[in-house]
């Protein structure tokens, strides 16, 4: 890794401790971000039929403040919307099937249903299901995801 450049020192710092950048800080409780273990864990999440905000990650600067960002979030839009972190170097097979080279990204995985009869299946204990799968391309903020949600007709609170 080489050293940082004076830009990116002073954004740092700026993010570190400005209480106007990312919001005043709040007491957020505990973690309500779901950290990704298996595929199978992340199929019942999905089968819970709430929308599922999952951020693809490697270990950089920048993900230290997505984190904290995904933590606001969470605690925002919980138990509505559901916050799934996937350090990728772990689980590299499920990463490497969303097909992006450039790391953090985000995607929104919403709306299960099962899918119909698609030709033969092996076995036939096999469910598939359909999930509509939305890039986020939004701020990377808790107003980013609000204004995403709301542009989708995405339901992430009791009032929406």
């Amino acid at each position: 890794m080489g050293e940082q450049s004076f830009l990116d020192v002073m954004l740092s710092h700026l993010r570190s401790s400005s209480k106007y950048y990312t919001g005043y800080p709040k007491e957020l409780g505990p973690s309500r971000v779901v950290h990704f273990t298996s595929e199978r864990q992340f199929v019942q999440l999905l089968h819970e039929g709430r929308p599922v905000v999952v951020a693809f990650t490697i270990k950089c600067a920048y993900t230290r403040h997505l984190e904290k960002v995904l933590e606001e979030a969470a605690a925002e839009f919980h138990p509505h919307v559901k916050f799934v972190r996937v350090e990728c170097p772990k689980y590299p097979g499920f990463c490497i099937t969303r097909q992006k080279n450039d790391y953090p990204f985000i995607e929104i995985f919403h709306s299960p249903e099962q899918a119909g009869s698609q030709g033969r299946t092996p076995e036939s204990n096999i469910t598939k299901y359909a999930v509509k799968v939305l890039p986020f391309n939004y701020d990377i903020s808790a107003y980013g995801f609000r204004e995403f949600f709301k542009r989708h007709g995405i339901r992430a609170s009791d009032s929406s």
